[in-house]
């Protein structure tokens, strides 16, 4: 997710007294298993809310040593390991694409030629042990950056050039003869898709009269995909890319009364960030009012056929997406859990109707067409933090999702995701971002990045996985599923960590749980992954400011935990104003693909990853150890 730019209008002490007023008991986290990691214990009065229970134990995943925080304009690595970019913004991949200009003059099809902007969520396909196929988000784009006159007075193609710097990005990478991996310029897989690529509706939604336009009078055929944020990929062989703040690209000059369903989710008349509505009819609300309800969804790409037709998958619901996790059930079923990135936002869950099959990869292709889609409602006794859960189904008919309360079928279910998720009393969260599944498929861990709303705005209230008013540090929930099934209805819960600064707010709750520290402190995660071997590697897209309640934080980082010990350690930092998202490994674990996105947003000064007067660069760095061994170990 893109610039979370967390506000500093937030007095930690005064939210502080909030929480003490809600009576948040001392017993805080789960013992056991999480005490290990450093446990949230409660408060008195005076903001003596955080201590920890025990020390977290020392890792034994853990292999590095821990980097300091940095303001430093440069991707830094610990000591044995080294970063190299692979492949920036404007890169060409395509065969008749130019170099990239630094000027900004160059046109939509210099661009659509491209590697896309802003970097996000990732996936790798391998084509043998010094092959692969890398298929990258490209999120959104910088408007001073990607034009010479910085986004004033836009043209018809201007509008085009941005809307191919959306998207996705898919192309050949290699060993070279040094084994270092490098991209392919020209190949057969290189692809770009981007707003204006035609993509399928599939799925309950698909030929519904609330997907119908005038361009598309079957409801079926859409056009692009944007603001993809992170990712997911499938047991048989295709990338999942998540459409997430698609509300900031629709606008009108008319004079229009927003419905309900606008309203929730943000779409606007006065857009002025993108302005794509001035010079496509697409984007006019007034025109063309169920635009918007044909994005906001799954899409699966298949990353091995360049001409196969993108396909948007109905069933897993739309919201802002973050990701797709997406896990393979001891029954067979297939298990995607999705976030909704928004400030008092839901988390969801999808099960496949029909089972995996190891022995036909052809036969699974449409396994995310069909299934049922849930959402999930965290339980706690006042005061704590653990409790259990359960997943709420979103289907028509059941729990009031009827047409009475507004919903005429499953398809509106489905469209309208988010008021269906308040009719049956799903637990508003803290922005839930990336999701990711345990390798030993037994846990699975969601990162809450921040919410400044929680304890101050009308249904967000102050208790179980959200336990901090005007919470702008963040935490990472973990659930177990009953029984180790992930198809069933319940699970067990507690915080992973609660992140904060022991620097500043010593004794409070806004110092974080006690696996955090002065040398490993962070705000807002983010992006989040394990490796094979269950270390869980944590991103982060915050306050980069290094002052107030952020001070020694530094810019944005990727830190590297272990679920066992609780022990967590800072591995990167990434260069000024940039946040580090995107992660993806190569089969051996020896290769580390990382996302830095933004690098010098709104004005900052950076000139990342070239250095000298160059203009900074959305871009993909491989990290390596200098021994060649598994990276993190």
């Amino acid at each position: 997710m893109s610039s979370t730019g967390t506000p500093k209008d937030m007095n930690p002490s005064s939210d502080f007294e909030q929480i003490i007023d809600r009576g948040l008991s001392r017993r805080g986290f789960l013992k056991g298993g999480a005490t290990a990691m450093g446990l949230f214990l409660a408060a008195t009065p005076l903001a003596q809310a955080v201590a920890a229970a025990s020390t977290p134990m020392k890792s034994k995943l853990l292999g590095f040593k821990a980097v300091s925080a940095s303001t430093a304009d440069r991707f830094i690595v610990p000591e044995g390991y080294e970063a190299r970019p692979l492949i920036s913004w404007g890169d060409p991949i395509l065969s008749n694409a130019p170099v990239f200009d630094q000027s900004g003059s160059q046109d939509s099809a210099a661009q659509a030629a491209q590697f896309g902007d802003n970097t996000d969520g990732m996936s790798l396909f391998p084509l043998g042990d010094n092959r692969a196929v890398l298929a990258v988000n490209n999120e959104y784009t910088n408007y001073d950056l990607l034009f010479a006159h910085k986004g004033d007075a836009l043209t018809a193609d201007d509008v085009k050039k941005a809307q191919a710097a959306h998207g996705v990005s898919v192309f050949e990478i290699s060993k070279d003869d040094n084994g270092q991996w490098k991209y392919e310029r020209v190949s057969d897989f290189n692809r770009r898709i981007t707003a204006y690529t035609e993509m399928e509706l599939t799925g309950p939604v698909a030929g519904h009269a609330r997907v119908k336009t005038a361009a598309d009078a079957s409801g079926k055929k859409v056009l692009g995909t944007f603001n993809n944020c992170a990712n997911g990929q499938t047991p048989w062989g295709t990338y999942l890319t998540c459409e997430e703040n698609f509300n900031n690209y629709f606008g009108t000059d008319a004079e229009i009364e927003r419905d309900a369903h606008q309203k929730r989710y943000g779409l606007k008349a006065e857009e002025t960030r993108y302005q794509w509505y001035k010079h496509d009819q697409r984007f006019d609300l007034a025109k063309n009012p169920q635009e918007p309800n044909r994005h906001g969804w799954v899409v699966e790409i298949d990353p091995m056929n360049p001409t196969s037709t993108p396909k948007k998958r109905t069933a897993l619901g739309r919201f802002k997406h973050e990701n797709a996790a997406l896990t393979v059930d001891n029954s067979g079923h297939v298990v995607v859990y999705l976030g909704d990135d928004e400030r008092g936002e839901h988390l969801y869950k999808f099960v496949s109707k029909n089972r995996f099959n190891p022995n036909d990869q052809i036969a699974n292709r449409d396994l995310l067409e069909e299934g049922t889609l849930y959402v999930a409602r965290f339980n706690a006794e006042d005061g704590e933090l653990k409790g259990q859960g359960e997943w709420l189904e979103l289907t028509h008919g059941k729990n009031g999702l009827t047409a009475e309360n507004g919903f005429a079928d499953q398809a509106e279910v489905l469209i309208f995701a988010r008021e269906a998720a308040t009719i049956v009393g799903a637990t508003t969260m803290d922005r839930p971002e990336w999701v990711a599944v345990h390798p030993n498929n037994k846990s699975v861990c969601c990162t809450l990045t921040n919410n400044k709303h929680r304890g101050k705005k009308e249904g967000q209230p102050v208790g179980g996985p959200n336990p901090r008013a005007a919470n702008h540090y963040g935490q990472i929930v973990r659930w177990w599923p009953n029984n180790e099934d992930h198809t069933s209805n319940s699970f067990k819960w507690d915080l992973f960590l609660v992140a904060g600064n022991p620097s500043v707010h010593n004794g409070s709750a806004y110092a974080g749980s006690g696996n955090i520290n002065t040398d490993n402190m962070f705000n807002s995660p983010d992006g989040i992954g394990f490796d094979r071997s269950g270390r869980l590697w944590i991103q982060t897209d915050g306050n980069y400011s290094n002052k107030g309640d952020f001070a020694g934080m530094g810019n944005n980082q990727m830190l590297c935990a272990d679920p066992e010990s609780g022990e967590i350690r800072r591995f990167a930092t990434g260069p000024v104003a940039c946040e580090i998202t995107g992660l993806t490994f190569s089969p051996d674990q020896r290769s580390m693909f990382v996302g830095v996105q933004h690098p010098g947003e709104k004005g900052k000064e950076s000139h990342f990853p070239a250095g000298g007067n160059s203009k900074p660069r959305s871009t993909i760095m491989v990290v390596t150890r200098k021994d060649g061994g598994i990276v993190g170990a």
